[in-house]
């Protein structure tokens, strides 16, 4: 897959392209990056690629002709144009797996107080990432491209995507690592009792509480199953839990 970023402000992805997961899909040649100064397309003789608004009005408004011209300079047959945009439908898990599939995108930052409308003629789709204001869309453009190159096969294990949060409406179960005892805060003991499917329907059950507490939006869009609904209603610790743990109590270290 390839990237295009097209922004006033290059120098704010040097961070990005070689940190972590990033830059090991690009060293792995998974993805690549281009991220494109708008300025060097502007005719105007000062680098300017914004006016005040025709009519009047605060701010700046980023001019046609730089973006469109830098827009098609990049552009192929098989790019996909998106500009970050608070009117854009809102970003979200299942949007990132259906990007990841394009071969060519190309993400349009906004800055200043807008940009000309009529540079909405040019894109595919316009994308939030929240209702909240920011200074340009240099930050969505990250994390648009960031939740992308992970999905990309072979930019971290498959392991890793199988159980992760908002898919199929959940939020992913706790995770642990060492100490046991850390303050008084303890490691769940089913996790040391070795009986994998015990575990495995502690962290379903984990799922759908967490869910339920602190994304009510997506618990209610869940189809819950007969065993789902059975984990939800009964108490804490439950016989099952209990027989696993006690089963397992050699695993368990300090």
């Amino acid at each position: 897959m390839k990237i295009t970023i097209l922004t006033i402000f290059p120098e704010f992805y040097d961070s990005f392209l070689n940190t972590s997961i990033i830059k090991r899909a690009i060293s792995k040649g998974i993805v690549s990056f281009e991220i494109v100064n708008i300025r060097d397309f502007t005719l105007d003789k000062y680098r300017r690629i914004d006016n005040p608004p025709i009519g009047g009005g605060a701010g700046l408004i980023m001019m046609c002709q730089p973006i469109v011209d830098c827009l098609n300079h990049y552009k192929k047959e098989n790019s996909h144009v998106i500009l970050t945009s608070p009117r854009g439908t809102t970003y979200s898990q299942s949007k990132a797996l259906e990007l990841s599939k394009k071969e060519h995108l190309i993400i349009i930052c906004g800055h200043y107080e807008g940009i000309d409308e009529r540079i909405t003629d040019y894109v595919d789709e316009m994308i939030s990432i929240g209702d909240f204001i920011l200074t340009g869309g240099e930050i969505p453009s990250l994390a648009i491209a960031d939740s992308i190159t992970r999905l990309l096969k072979d930019s971290i294990s498959e392991e890793s995507l199988l159980q992760e949060s908002f898919d199929s409406n959940l939020l992913e179960y706790p995770q642990y690592t060492s100490p046991y005892d850390f303050e008084g805060k303890k490691v769940p003991d089913i996790l040391y009792s070795g009986n994998h499917k015990a575990i495995e329907k502690w962290r379903r059950k984990q799922s759908l509480l967490l869910t339920k507490k602190y994304r009510k939006d997506l618990f209610d869009k869940l189809t819950l199953s007969k065993e789902d609904k059975t984990l939800l209603e009964e108490e804490n610790d439950p016989s099952w839990e209990q027989e696993a743990v006690n089963k397992g109590k050699k695993f368990i270290k300090d």
